[in-house]
């Protein structure tokens, strides 16, 4: 009985040999793949930090954006002087009067020649402003800068300023016809006063 298992064991022993030395692979293989995956954690740690540090430059990329527009400005000669272009039918006047009447809710000015023949005319609504920004001293002072631009297109240069009316645009009017370049040679107020005729309108309520 020994003599018919001993030949036999040796292919045996052999098998088992190959598989006692296959058995300790598969042991080994997840301590190698732990210690794979352990590496490139490590990896991914030190590498999660440098895409932060490349994001923060990012953030401070703005400034010169920023600075570039600084540099960009517009002098106010070239907003408060508008492009004279001279009209088709040119009357060539070089002296008229400019008429301005401020109201409480508006403010009209009309520039006319020395005969009373229209040359050029604005009122705030006309500029663009509605309501009670239409009684604004801006919006007299955008209305005087279309008015003169009109009479200055017919070779308007000498101006005799009119004033009527208690609004708020009164001065802004007059410094707006001198500061786009029209010469004044005079200044008056020709507000109406009444001499005890008609009853006055009730006091106005502010």
């Amino acid at each position: 009985m020994a003599e018919e298992t001993n030949p036999a064991n040796p292919d045996e022993a052999k098998t088992q040999g190959e598989a006692g030395e296959k058995q300790p692979i598969p042991q080994e293989a997840p301590k190698a793949e732990a210690a794979k995956e352990g590496t490139l954690k490590a990896e991914a740690a030190t590498k999660r930090p440098a895409a932060k540090k490349t994001a923060k430059p990012k953030k401070e990329q703005p400034a010169p954006a920023a600075g570039a527009t600084e540099s960009l400005s517009l002098s106010t000669e070239e907003v408060d002087k508008p492009k004279i272009v001279k009209a088709k039918g040119s009357k060539n006047v070089h002296s008229g009067v400019a008429h301005v009447l401020a109201t409480f809710n508006n403010t009209i000015v009309t520039i006319t020649d020395l005969k009373g023949n229209v040359i050029g005319w604005s009122s705030a609504g006309k500029v663009g402003f509605k309501g009670s920004r239409k009684s604004t001293a801006y919006a007299a002072q955008m209305v005087a800068q279309d008015a003169s631009r009109q009479a200055m297109g017919h070779g308007l240069k000498e101006v005799e300023v009119l004033v009527k009316g208690p609004g708020a645009g009164r001065e802004s009017a007059v410094r707006a016809l001198q500061a786009i370049g029209l010469d004044l040679t005079v200044i008056r107020d020709v507000t109406p006063v009444p001499h005890n005729g008609c009853r006055p309108p009730k006091q106005r309520r502010v």
